[in-house]
Protein backbone atom coordinates (compact mmCIF):
# COMPACT_ATOMS: atom_id res chain seq x y z
CA UNK A 1 0.00 0.00 0.00
CA UNK A 2 1.21 3.52 -0.70
CA UNK A 3 2.61 5.55 2.21
CA UNK A 4 0.99 8.93 2.89
CA UNK A 5 2.06 11.89 4.99
CA UNK A 6 -0.06 14.90 5.97
CA UNK A 7 1.63 18.15 7.02
CA UNK A 8 -0.36 21.18 8.18
CA UNK A 9 0.90 24.77 7.74
CA UNK A 10 -0.91 27.47 9.66
CA UNK A 11 -0.56 30.32 12.12
CA UNK A 12 -2.69 29.11 15.02
CA UNK A 13 -2.57 32.44 16.88
CA UNK A 14 -5.69 34.56 16.61
CA UNK A 15 -6.29 38.08 17.95
CA UNK A 16 -8.61 38.32 20.94
CA UNK A 17 -11.59 38.89 18.62
CA UNK A 18 -10.44 36.45 15.90
CA UNK A 19 -12.81 33.80 14.57
CA UNK A 20 -11.33 32.62 11.23
CA UNK A 21 -8.71 29.86 11.01
CA UNK A 22 -6.80 29.07 7.80
CA UNK A 23 -4.55 26.08 7.11
CA UNK A 24 -2.77 24.51 4.13
CA UNK A 25 -2.63 20.71 4.12
CA UNK A 26 0.26 19.12 2.22
CA UNK A 27 -0.48 15.49 1.34
CA UNK A 28 2.35 13.36 -0.05
CA UNK A 29 2.06 9.84 -1.40
CA UNK A 30 4.98 7.54 -2.15
CA UNK A 31 2.90 5.73 -4.75
CA UNK A 32 4.74 2.54 -3.83
CA UNK A 33 2.85 -0.73 -3.42
CA UNK A 34 3.97 -4.01 -1.91
CA UNK A 35 6.47 -5.56 -4.27
CA UNK A 36 4.69 -8.91 -4.31
CA UNK A 37 1.28 -7.43 -4.95
CA UNK A 38 -0.40 -7.12 -8.36
CA UNK A 39 -0.84 -3.70 -10.02
CA UNK A 40 -3.88 -1.71 -8.94
CA UNK A 41 -7.05 -2.70 -10.75
CA UNK A 42 -7.86 -0.03 -13.33
CA UNK A 43 -10.42 0.90 -15.98
CA UNK A 44 -9.76 3.44 -18.74
CA UNK A 45 -12.05 5.01 -21.37
CA UNK A 46 -10.75 7.12 -24.25
CA UNK A 47 -13.31 9.63 -25.60
CA UNK A 48 -12.63 11.17 -29.02
CA UNK A 49 -14.53 14.07 -30.59
CA UNK A 50 -15.59 13.02 -34.11
CA UNK A 51 -17.94 15.95 -34.81
CA UNK A 52 -18.01 17.73 -38.16
CA UNK A 53 -15.35 20.27 -37.13
CA UNK A 54 -12.83 17.42 -36.77
CA UNK A 55 -12.38 16.92 -40.51
CA UNK A 56 -9.03 16.85 -42.28
CA UNK A 57 -5.88 16.90 -40.20
CA UNK A 58 -7.72 17.00 -36.89
CA UNK A 59 -9.35 13.59 -37.29
CA UNK A 60 -6.02 12.11 -38.42
CA UNK A 61 -4.31 13.47 -35.31
CA UNK A 62 -7.20 12.24 -33.15
CA UNK A 63 -6.84 8.71 -34.55
CA UNK A 64 -3.12 8.75 -33.80
CA UNK A 65 -3.72 10.12 -30.31
CA UNK A 66 -6.31 7.48 -29.44
CA UNK A 67 -4.01 4.77 -30.78
CA UNK A 68 -1.16 6.13 -28.62
CA UNK A 69 -3.38 6.04 -25.53
CA UNK A 70 -4.41 2.44 -26.27
CA UNK A 71 -0.77 1.45 -26.70
CA UNK A 72 0.07 2.96 -23.27
CA UNK A 73 -2.47 0.74 -21.47
CA UNK A 74 -0.84 -1.96 -19.38
CA UNK A 75 -2.01 -5.55 -19.66
CA UNK A 76 -5.16 -6.31 -17.71
CA UNK A 77 -6.56 -2.77 -17.60
CA UNK A 78 -10.21 -2.82 -18.66
CA UNK A 79 -10.80 -0.28 -21.43
CA UNK A 80 -13.00 1.05 -24.21
CA UNK A 81 -12.95 3.80 -26.85
CA UNK A 82 -15.91 6.15 -27.38
CA UNK A 83 -16.54 8.33 -30.44
CA UNK A 84 -18.52 11.48 -29.66
CA UNK A 85 -20.65 13.74 -31.82
CA UNK A 86 -24.32 14.62 -31.21
CA UNK A 87 -24.45 11.05 -29.95
CA UNK A 88 -21.99 8.74 -28.22
CA UNK A 89 -20.95 5.38 -29.62
CA UNK A 90 -18.57 2.67 -28.44
CA UNK A 91 -15.92 2.25 -31.12
CA UNK A 92 -14.23 -0.62 -29.33
CA UNK A 93 -15.08 -3.23 -28.13
CA UNK A 94 -18.46 -4.33 -29.47
CA UNK A 95 -21.26 -3.97 -26.99
CA UNK A 96 -21.56 -1.81 -23.91
CA UNK A 97 -18.65 -3.27 -21.96
CA UNK A 98 -14.95 -2.94 -21.22
CA UNK A 99 -12.33 -5.53 -22.15
CA UNK A 100 -8.94 -6.30 -20.57
CA UNK A 101 -5.96 -4.84 -22.42
CA UNK A 102 -3.66 -7.34 -24.11
CA UNK A 103 -1.55 -7.38 -27.25
CA UNK A 104 -4.58 -8.69 -29.15
CA UNK A 105 -7.19 -6.24 -27.81
CA UNK A 106 -4.84 -3.26 -28.16
CA UNK A 107 -4.26 -4.19 -31.80
CA UNK A 108 -8.00 -4.60 -32.44
CA UNK A 109 -8.75 -1.25 -30.77
CA UNK A 110 -6.12 0.56 -32.83
CA UNK A 111 -7.63 -0.87 -36.02
CA UNK A 112 -11.09 0.30 -34.93
CA UNK A 113 -9.73 3.77 -34.12
CA UNK A 114 -8.05 4.02 -37.54
CA UNK A 115 -11.52 3.97 -39.13
CA UNK A 116 -12.87 7.00 -37.23
CA UNK A 117 -14.45 9.66 -39.44
CA UNK A 118 -15.81 13.13 -38.67
CA UNK A 119 -19.40 14.36 -38.88
CA UNK A 120 -22.27 15.68 -36.75
CA UNK A 121 -22.58 17.95 -33.72
CA UNK A 122 -21.01 18.12 -30.26
CA UNK A 123 -22.86 16.95 -27.12
CA UNK A 124 -20.21 16.30 -24.50
CA UNK A 125 -22.68 15.35 -21.77
CA UNK A 126 -23.79 12.30 -23.77
CA UNK A 127 -20.19 11.15 -24.15
CA UNK A 128 -19.64 11.30 -20.40
CA UNK A 129 -22.94 9.57 -19.61
CA UNK A 130 -21.98 6.65 -21.85
CA UNK A 131 -18.60 6.44 -20.10
CA UNK A 132 -20.37 6.34 -16.73
CA UNK A 133 -22.59 3.51 -17.99
CA UNK A 134 -19.55 1.50 -19.14
CA UNK A 135 -17.69 2.12 -15.88
CA UNK A 136 -20.72 0.93 -13.90
CA UNK A 137 -20.18 -2.54 -15.30
CA UNK A 138 -16.47 -2.55 -14.42
CA UNK A 139 -15.00 -3.95 -11.23
CA UNK A 140 -16.12 -1.78 -8.30
CA UNK A 141 -12.64 -1.43 -6.78
CA UNK A 142 -11.00 -0.35 -10.06
CA UNK A 143 -9.38 3.07 -10.48
CA UNK A 144 -11.71 4.57 -13.10
CA UNK A 145 -10.34 7.22 -15.44
CA UNK A 146 -11.34 8.79 -18.75
CA UNK A 147 -9.58 11.03 -21.27
CA UNK A 148 -11.77 13.36 -23.32
CA UNK A 149 -10.73 15.57 -26.22
CA UNK A 150 -12.78 18.09 -28.18
CA UNK A 151 -12.14 20.88 -30.67
CA UNK A 152 -15.53 22.56 -30.56
CA UNK A 153 -18.29 24.07 -28.48
CA UNK A 154 -20.80 21.93 -26.65
CA UNK A 155 -24.22 22.10 -28.36
CA UNK A 156 -26.16 21.09 -25.24
CA UNK A 157 -28.04 23.62 -23.16
CA UNK A 158 -26.32 24.56 -19.87
CA UNK A 159 -29.10 22.82 -17.93
CA UNK A 160 -28.78 19.53 -19.85
CA UNK A 161 -24.99 19.63 -19.60
CA UNK A 162 -25.16 20.31 -15.85
CA UNK A 163 -27.49 17.34 -15.32
CA UNK A 164 -25.15 15.08 -17.26
CA UNK A 165 -22.15 16.18 -15.20
CA UNK A 166 -24.09 15.69 -11.96
CA UNK A 167 -25.04 12.15 -12.98
CA UNK A 168 -21.36 11.31 -13.56
CA UNK A 169 -19.99 12.93 -10.42
CA UNK A 170 -18.12 10.54 -8.14
CA UNK A 171 -18.20 7.71 -10.68
CA UNK A 172 -14.88 8.36 -12.44
CA UNK A 173 -12.15 10.95 -12.92
CA UNK A 174 -11.90 12.67 -16.30
CA UNK A 175 -9.01 14.66 -17.78
CA UNK A 176 -9.99 16.84 -20.75
CA UNK A 177 -8.14 18.35 -23.68
CA UNK A 178 -9.20 21.22 -25.93
CA UNK A 179 -7.67 21.32 -29.42
CA UNK A 180 -7.43 24.41 -31.63
CA UNK A 181 -9.08 27.75 -30.83
CA UNK A 182 -12.81 27.07 -31.32
CA UNK A 183 -13.58 25.40 -27.99
CA UNK A 184 -14.74 27.04 -24.76
CA UNK A 185 -12.45 26.66 -21.72
CA UNK A 186 -15.39 27.24 -19.35
CA UNK A 187 -17.04 24.02 -20.60
CA UNK A 188 -14.03 21.80 -19.96
CA UNK A 189 -13.48 23.60 -16.66
CA UNK A 190 -16.93 22.36 -15.63
CA UNK A 191 -15.92 18.81 -16.56
CA UNK A 192 -12.72 19.11 -14.50
CA UNK A 193 -14.58 20.53 -11.49
CA UNK A 194 -17.32 17.90 -11.58
CA UNK A 195 -15.06 14.91 -12.24
CA UNK A 196 -11.95 15.91 -10.24
CA UNK A 197 -9.75 16.02 -13.32
CA UNK A 198 -7.56 18.43 -15.24
CA UNK A 199 -8.19 20.28 -18.47
CA UNK A 200 -5.53 21.52 -20.82
CA UNK A 201 -4.98 23.29 -24.13
CA UNK A 202 -3.36 21.44 -27.03
CA UNK A 203 -2.14 24.43 -28.99
CA UNK A 204 -0.53 22.39 -31.76
CA UNK A 205 -2.71 19.48 -32.84
CA UNK A 206 0.41 17.52 -33.75
CA UNK A 207 1.10 17.28 -30.01
CA UNK A 208 -2.23 15.57 -29.30
CA UNK A 209 -0.78 12.03 -29.31
CA UNK A 210 1.85 13.02 -26.74
CA UNK A 211 -0.83 14.54 -24.48
CA UNK A 212 -2.96 11.36 -24.75
CA UNK A 213 0.04 9.15 -24.05
CA UNK A 214 1.12 11.20 -21.02
CA UNK A 215 -2.37 11.28 -19.50
CA UNK A 216 -2.76 7.53 -19.94
CA UNK A 217 0.65 6.80 -18.41
CA UNK A 218 -0.18 9.05 -15.46
CA UNK A 219 -3.45 7.18 -15.00
CA UNK A 220 -1.61 3.85 -15.14
CA UNK A 221 0.66 5.06 -12.31
CA UNK A 222 -2.22 5.48 -9.84
CA UNK A 223 -2.10 2.94 -7.04
CA UNK A 224 -4.84 3.93 -4.57
CA UNK A 225 -8.45 4.59 -5.55
CA UNK A 226 -10.99 7.12 -4.28
CA UNK A 227 -9.63 8.68 -1.12
CA UNK A 228 -11.32 11.52 0.73
CA UNK A 229 -10.34 14.26 3.14
CA UNK A 230 -12.50 13.70 6.22
CA UNK A 231 -12.75 17.01 8.08
CA UNK A 232 -14.24 17.43 11.56
CA UNK A 233 -14.95 20.85 13.05
CA UNK A 234 -16.45 21.56 16.48
CA UNK A 235 -20.15 22.22 16.95
CA UNK A 236 -19.37 25.90 17.49
CA UNK A 237 -17.73 26.26 14.06
CA UNK A 238 -18.45 26.21 10.33
CA UNK A 239 -16.16 24.83 7.64
CA UNK A 240 -16.25 27.69 5.11
CA UNK A 241 -14.34 25.97 2.31
CA UNK A 242 -12.02 23.15 1.30
CA UNK A 243 -10.04 23.75 -1.89
CA UNK A 244 -7.26 21.94 -3.69
CA UNK A 245 -4.65 24.63 -4.35
CA UNK A 246 -1.80 22.63 -5.89
CA UNK A 247 -0.98 21.48 -8.50
CA UNK A 248 -4.24 23.01 -9.77
CA UNK A 249 -7.12 24.94 -8.23
CA UNK A 250 -10.20 22.83 -7.55
CA UNK A 251 -12.99 23.82 -5.15
CA UNK A 252 -14.18 20.76 -3.22
CA UNK A 253 -16.53 22.61 -0.85
CA UNK A 254 -19.74 21.69 -2.66
CA UNK A 255 -18.73 18.02 -2.95
CA UNK A 256 -19.10 17.33 0.77
CA UNK A 257 -20.65 14.02 1.80
CA UNK A 258 -21.78 14.13 5.43
CA UNK A 259 -20.15 11.48 7.62
CA UNK A 260 -21.88 12.77 10.74
CA UNK A 261 -23.26 16.19 11.74
CA UNK A 262 -19.79 17.57 12.53
CA UNK A 263 -17.76 15.72 9.90
CA UNK A 264 -17.75 15.70 6.10
CA UNK A 265 -15.85 13.79 3.41
CA UNK A 266 -14.35 15.72 0.48
CA UNK A 267 -13.31 13.55 -2.51
CA UNK A 268 -9.74 13.69 -3.80
CA UNK A 269 -9.86 10.95 -6.45
CA UNK A 270 -7.09 8.41 -7.03
CA UNK A 271 -3.45 8.71 -6.02
CA UNK A 272 -0.04 7.68 -7.34
CA UNK A 273 3.37 9.05 -6.33
CA UNK A 274 2.53 12.75 -5.99
CA UNK A 275 2.01 15.74 -3.74
CA UNK A 276 -1.13 17.86 -3.48
CA UNK A 277 -2.00 20.79 -1.27
CA UNK A 278 -5.37 21.85 0.11
CA UNK A 279 -6.53 25.08 1.76
CA UNK A 280 -9.28 24.97 4.35
CA UNK A 281 -10.93 27.74 6.34
CA UNK A 282 -12.84 27.26 9.60
CA UNK A 283 -15.04 30.02 11.03
CA UNK A 284 -15.68 29.88 14.78
CA UNK A 285 -18.96 31.23 16.16
CA UNK A 286 -17.22 33.29 18.82
CA UNK A 287 -13.69 33.98 20.07
CA UNK A 288 -12.24 32.16 23.06
CA UNK A 289 -10.39 33.54 26.06
CA UNK A 290 -6.84 34.87 25.66
CA UNK A 291 -4.50 31.89 26.18
CA UNK A 292 -7.16 29.29 25.33
CA UNK A 293 -6.21 26.71 22.68
CA UNK A 294 -8.74 24.55 20.85
CA UNK A 295 -8.78 22.01 18.05
CA UNK A 296 -10.52 23.92 15.25
CA UNK A 297 -10.33 20.99 12.85
CA UNK A 298 -9.32 17.35 12.64
CA UNK A 299 -8.34 16.13 9.20
CA UNK A 300 -7.96 12.53 8.06
CA UNK A 301 -7.15 11.06 4.66
CA UNK A 302 -9.47 8.06 4.41
CA UNK A 303 -10.94 5.46 2.14
CA UNK A 304 -14.66 5.98 2.91
CA UNK A 305 -15.76 2.46 1.97
CA UNK A 306 -13.38 0.71 4.38
CA UNK A 307 -12.81 3.51 6.95
CA UNK A 308 -9.06 2.96 6.50
CA UNK A 309 -7.09 6.02 7.66
CA UNK A 310 -3.92 6.84 5.70
CA UNK A 311 -2.85 10.04 7.50
CA UNK A 312 -4.25 12.62 9.95
CA UNK A 313 -3.52 15.99 11.52
CA UNK A 314 -4.96 18.78 13.66
CA UNK A 315 -5.84 22.39 12.84
CA UNK A 316 -5.40 24.48 16.00
CA UNK A 317 -6.52 27.89 17.24
CA UNK A 318 -5.15 29.84 20.19
CA UNK A 319 -6.16 33.36 21.18
CA UNK A 320 -3.50 35.88 22.13
CA UNK A 321 -3.08 39.56 22.91
CA UNK A 322 0.40 39.48 21.33
CA UNK A 323 -0.07 41.58 18.18
CA UNK A 324 3.09 40.28 16.51
CA UNK A 325 2.00 36.65 16.92
CA UNK A 326 -1.59 37.15 15.74
CA UNK A 327 -0.72 39.25 12.68
CA UNK A 328 2.02 36.98 11.32
CA UNK A 329 0.80 35.45 8.06
CA UNK A 330 1.68 31.84 7.42
CA UNK A 331 3.69 31.93 4.20
CA UNK A 332 1.97 28.97 2.55
CA UNK A 333 -1.50 30.26 3.38
CA UNK A 334 -0.56 33.71 2.03
CA UNK A 335 1.00 32.20 -1.12
CA UNK A 336 -2.01 30.11 -2.08
CA UNK A 337 -4.43 32.90 -1.22
CA UNK A 338 -2.50 34.96 -3.77
CA UNK A 339 -2.59 32.15 -6.35
CA UNK A 340 -6.38 31.91 -5.99
CA UNK A 341 -6.63 35.68 -6.36
CA UNK A 342 -4.50 35.49 -9.53
CA UNK A 343 -6.93 32.96 -11.04
CA UNK A 344 -9.97 35.06 -10.13
CA UNK A 345 -8.44 38.24 -11.55
CA UNK A 346 -7.62 36.53 -14.86
CA UNK A 347 -11.13 35.10 -15.13
CA UNK A 348 -12.76 38.44 -14.26
CA UNK A 349 -10.47 40.30 -16.64
CA UNK A 350 -11.08 37.99 -19.59
CA UNK A 351 -14.85 38.03 -18.96
CA UNK A 352 -14.85 41.85 -18.83
CA UNK A 353 -12.79 42.00 -22.02
CA UNK A 354 -15.31 39.76 -23.81
CA UNK A 355 -18.16 41.96 -22.54
CA UNK A 356 -16.43 45.12 -23.80
CA UNK A 357 -15.75 46.53 -20.31
CA UNK A 358 -12.29 47.88 -21.07
CA UNK A 359 -11.68 49.61 -17.72
CA UNK A 360 -12.47 46.55 -15.61
CA UNK A 361 -10.56 44.21 -17.92
CA UNK A 362 -7.49 46.46 -17.87
CA UNK A 363 -7.50 46.84 -14.08
CA UNK A 364 -7.98 43.12 -13.36
CA UNK A 365 -5.43 41.87 -15.88
CA UNK A 366 -2.80 44.42 -14.87
CA UNK A 367 -3.25 43.42 -11.21
CA UNK A 368 -3.00 39.76 -12.21
CA UNK A 369 0.24 40.45 -14.06
CA UNK A 370 1.77 42.03 -10.95
CA UNK A 371 0.79 39.04 -8.77
CA UNK A 372 2.20 36.66 -11.41
CA UNK A 373 5.53 38.51 -11.40
CA UNK A 374 5.69 38.69 -7.60
CA UNK A 375 4.90 34.97 -7.13
CA UNK A 376 7.35 33.69 -9.72
CA UNK A 377 4.71 32.84 -12.34
CA UNK A 378 6.83 34.00 -15.27
CA UNK A 379 4.88 31.81 -17.71
CA UNK A 380 1.60 33.46 -16.73
CA UNK A 381 3.15 36.95 -16.76
CA UNK A 382 4.35 36.39 -20.32
CA UNK A 383 0.87 35.32 -21.42
CA UNK A 384 -0.66 38.34 -19.70
CA UNK A 385 1.81 40.56 -21.59
CA UNK A 386 0.12 39.39 -24.80
CA UNK A 387 -3.25 40.65 -23.54
CA UNK A 388 -2.40 43.74 -21.47
CA UNK A 389 0.48 46.19 -21.92
CA UNK A 390 2.07 47.93 -18.91
CA UNK A 391 4.49 50.78 -19.70
CA UNK A 392 7.44 52.01 -17.63
CA UNK A 393 5.22 54.44 -15.72
CA UNK A 394 2.89 51.61 -14.67
CA UNK A 395 0.05 52.64 -16.97
CA UNK A 396 -1.83 49.60 -18.32
CA UNK A 397 -3.63 49.29 -21.65
CA UNK A 398 -5.46 46.37 -23.25
CA UNK A 399 -3.86 45.22 -26.46
CA UNK A 400 -6.17 45.64 -29.44
CA UNK A 401 -5.24 42.49 -31.29
CA UNK A 402 -4.91 39.31 -29.25
CA UNK A 403 -4.34 35.86 -30.72
CA UNK A 404 -7.31 33.66 -29.72
CA UNK A 405 -4.91 30.83 -28.89
CA UNK A 406 -2.98 33.10 -26.49
CA UNK A 407 -6.23 34.01 -24.73
CA UNK A 408 -7.23 30.34 -24.40
CA UNK A 409 -3.79 29.41 -23.08
CA UNK A 410 -4.03 32.16 -20.45
CA UNK A 411 -7.54 31.06 -19.49
CA UNK A 412 -6.74 27.36 -19.16
CA UNK A 413 -3.40 27.98 -17.47
CA UNK A 414 -4.94 30.14 -14.74
CA UNK A 415 -6.02 27.03 -12.76
CA UNK A 416 -2.41 25.86 -12.43
CA UNK A 417 -0.53 27.18 -9.42
CA UNK A 418 3.11 27.62 -8.50
CA UNK A 419 4.49 26.08 -5.33
CA UNK A 420 5.98 28.32 -2.67
CA UNK A 421 9.66 28.74 -3.39
CA UNK A 422 11.91 26.87 -0.92
CA UNK A 423 13.79 30.09 -0.18
CA UNK A 424 10.51 31.64 1.04
CA UNK A 425 9.27 28.81 3.23
CA UNK A 426 11.44 29.54 6.24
Amino acid sequence: MADFTLHIDQNKYLPSDGREVHAVLTVQSSGAVEAAGPPAEAAEIIIVDVSGSMTGGKIREARQAAAAAVQALRDGVHFAVIAGSERAAVVYPRGDRLVPASAATRSEAQKAVSRLSAGGGTEIGKWLELAAKLFAGAHPQAIKHAILMTDGQNNQSPEVFARALKSCEGRFVCDSLGVGDDWVPAELRKVAEALLGTFDFVRNQGDLAAFFRDLTQTSMSKTVAELALRVWVPQTATLKFVKQVSPTLLDLTGKRADYNPLTGDYPTGSWGAEEREYHLCVELQQPGQVGQEIRAGWVKLVRPETMEVFASGNVLAQWTDDLAASTQLNKKVAHYTGQAELHELIQEGLSARTAGDVDTATARLAQARQIAVDSGRGDTARLLDKVVEVDASGTARLRRHVDKADEIELDTGSVRTSKLRKSEEG
